[in-house]
């Protein structure tokens, strides 16, 4: 498949000119591409136009010590080696920490000329398009997908999703509608920050209790209620889904609040 192909079928899919995109994808999914990822970051372009603006997660977990991929990463290891390996990760630095986790494409977004990121240590989004400073500015550090997050900002803007190659499991809009259920639990995360002689420290912050479990099982119902228009189709080899991003927060705002225990009140864990 070249690039020109690829921007068509982005285009019969609903990629259409304008607005904003928050793009979830696996490259691999999509199989071979003539000029690789940069082809489909340039397809993906073509198809939004120069109104449009790109977003993706530039997520950063491996500077944490209170995420999977900490945990994960020191899975048996003695006491001292994982205090080495906290030791060594490095604080949050925007322009320059590579994203984790999240695909080449987000990379590739990323590092584009133009590109802006926002200042979350740990959630950070990447936008690229003439409206991307809507989109990153004003992330607050102690706010991963709520109120003071891209994901927000990209709902009031009625922006679309578009999961390329990748199922619902990946889908960050809905974390936002896990700020906005009644009474959300929350936790400390800890992760390495800048301080401002430019060297690190270790920072620790309340969250809302972040947890993608569910979401694949949630999208199923989303898509088979059919509440939230959602166009379906294949790019390449990858099974793709083009969605609203608001009307899909709302539907798992919803959800969520059905399918989730609801949390237990602070005076019961008091007594």
């Amino acid at each position: 498949m070249d690039e020109g192909e690829l921007a068509a079928r982005l285009s019969a899919l609903g990629v259409g000119p304008g607005g904003f995109l928050l793009v979830h994808a696996s490259l691999r999914a999509v199989g071979p591409v003539a000029g690789g990822g940069a082809a489909v970051l340039r397809a993906l372009r073509t198809a939004l136009g120069p109104d449009g603006t790109l977003v993706v997660p530039a997520f950063t977990a491996h500077n944490s010590d209170s995420s999977a991929a900490y945990r994960q990463r020191v899975r048996g290891l003695s006491e001292a080696q994982a205090a080495k390996v906290r030791a060594a990760m490095e604080p949050y630095d925007p322009l320059a920490m590579p994203s984790s986790g999240v695909g080449v494409l987000a990379e590739l977004v990323r590092t584009a000329p133009g590109a802006l990121r926002s200042a979350h240590p740990q959630a950070s989004f990447a936008a690229l398009g003439p409206r991307a400073a809507e989109v990153v500015r004003g992330h607050r550090p102690d706010c991963h997908f709520g109120e003071d997050s891209p994901p927000a900002r990209l709902y009031e803007r009625g922006a679309r999703i578009l999961m390329l190659g990748t199922g619902f499991d990946t889908c960050t809009a809905f974390h936002l509608a896990e700020y906005r259920v009644p009474e959300p639990p929350r936790r400390t995360y800890r992760c390495v920050v800048r301080d401002g002689a430019g060297g690190g420290h270790w920072w620790a912050y309340e969250d809302v209790v972040l947890d993608d479990g569910d979401f694949r099982a949630l999208g199923a119902d989303l898509e088979r209620s059919g509440v939230v228009p959602v166009r379906t189709g294949r790019v390449g080899e990858a099974g793709c889904r083009v969605l609203g991003l608001a009307t899909a927060v709302d539907f798992a705002r919803d959800w969520l609040v059905r399918n989730r225990p609801a949390p237990v009140p602070a005076c019961a864990l008091r007594a």
